[in-house]
């Protein structure tokens, strides 16, 4: 790359990974000595895997091209214009397989429009089936030379070996509280405590700190205080995790509807026999799409049990320094009066066992119920 687009490039790339040095290094690294076929960009949600993507993928489009400036910006538009910068998101919770073998594997035969260089995003990738993971094998193996591959995983453990095996991993930690706390501020320190508790309650997930803002994220979350602080009251008999479940039916439901009506709407116009087919997988699509966001709901709400509970034990102990719930502290002086602070730990990891449990197959409602007798016993 010429000496020219230097300086751009470093502010690109600090701009898209200003809080991931080790990521920046990984990705400047890279470009200073020539990008590799495959990466796999790995890291919770929320992290800036996907802008820290954009402006990489922007940069290695810029060679060979007439004009990088302008190349720069049609990259960073989404959707984006440029014709060889390719990015393939999910539908719903997991990827058509016909549209990783059409916009990838096929896509990644053709020449470049432009300049040197093509790049394929594939944005959750561990939502992609072993059959379009093992399609995607030849493709990592045999690259065509002006082909660059960008895997976005939350949850690499989920992606074959024989794909992570081929690609060179770029990590994105969590984003410490503060920073989320500058990111929901515009870059300065919060004024409201009640960003201040949502930074500290995303673990690091800055889109997760937006959900607890927003007006259904703060009703989960007085719901689930509200399971909490029963427990601690010993009064589980009023039984308040019903709400929580119905949250998280609602925030399934009308995913699952936002789902199905995007890909209904992405079929029009196609022929009668293909359009019956799109709609049909519409409906698989929006079905699996609500049972996931059913069970992120459902997730988050547990965590923030969990948290409630771990600030009840440092209010217990004397460190309300160390609590998360900031803009709760008064309700939690009073919870915590008398109360044994390995009480409530234990019941943190109640929640947090109920937690794994629901990532197998079992009764939701039966798992909360225990969960929450069990902590008003182990509170009482």
């Amino acid at each position: 790359m010429g000496q020219a687009a230097a300086p751009e490039l470093a502010a690109a790339l600090r701009d898209a990974t200003a809080d991931q040095p080790t990521a920046r290094l990984a990705l400047s690294g890279a470009l200073a000595s020539g990008p590799v076929h495959a990466y796999l960009f790995a890291g919770p949600p929320g992290t800036g895997k996907r802008a820290a993507a954009r402006a990489f993928a922007a940069e290695i489009l810029t060679v060979g091209a007439v004009d990088p400036a302008d190349v720069r910006r049609r990259a960073a538009q989404d959707p984006s214009p440029h014709p060889d910068l390719v990015w393939l998101t999910p539908p719903g919770t997991q990827h058509l397989v016909e549209d990783v073998r059409e916009r990838v594997i096929r896509g990644a035969a053709y020449r470049p429009f432009e300049g040197e260089r093509r790049v394929f995003v594939i944005e959750a990738a561990d939502a992609m089936a072993d059959e379009s993971q093992n399609a995607l094998l030849k493709t990592l193996d045999e690259p065509p030379p002006f082909a660059h591959l960008i895997l976005l995983s939350a949850e690499p453990a989920a992606l074959l070996d024989t794909v992570t095996s081929r690609c060179q991993e770029v990590r994105f930690a969590p984003l410490a509280a503060e920073v989320v706390e500058q990111r929901l501020s515009g870059g300065e320190a919060a004024q409201s405590p009640e960003i201040g508790a949502a930074a500290r309650l995303c673990g690091g997930d800055v889109d997760r700190a937006r959900y607890l803002l927003s007006e259904p994220g703060r009703e989960l979350r007085a719901r689930a205080e509200a399971c909490a602080r029963d427990a601690t009251a010993g009064e589980a008999e009023r039984r308040p995790w019903l709400a929580l479940l119905e949250t998280a039916d609602a925030a399934g439901e009308k995913t699952g509807e936002q789902v199905g009506a995007r890909m209904v709407a992405d079929a029009e116009g196609l022929e009668a026999k293909e359009r019956r087919r799109r709609v049909r997988e519409a409906e698989d699509a929006a079905k699996r799409a609500a049972r996931a966001r059913r069970t992120e709901v459902l997730d988050l709400a547990l965590a923030l049990c969990a948290g409630w509970f771990r600030d009840l034990a440092a209010v217990a102990e004397g460190a309300p320094e160390l609590v998360h719930n900031r803009d709760r502290l008064e309700l939690l002086q009073a919870d915590a009066e008398g109360l044994e602070p390995t009480a409530a730990r234990r019941a943190a990891e109640l929640a947090l066992e109920t937690r794994r449990n629901l990532q197998v197959n079992v009764s939701e409602e039966l798992a909360l119920e225990t969960l929450f007798y069990r902590a008003e016993a182990v509170l009482r």
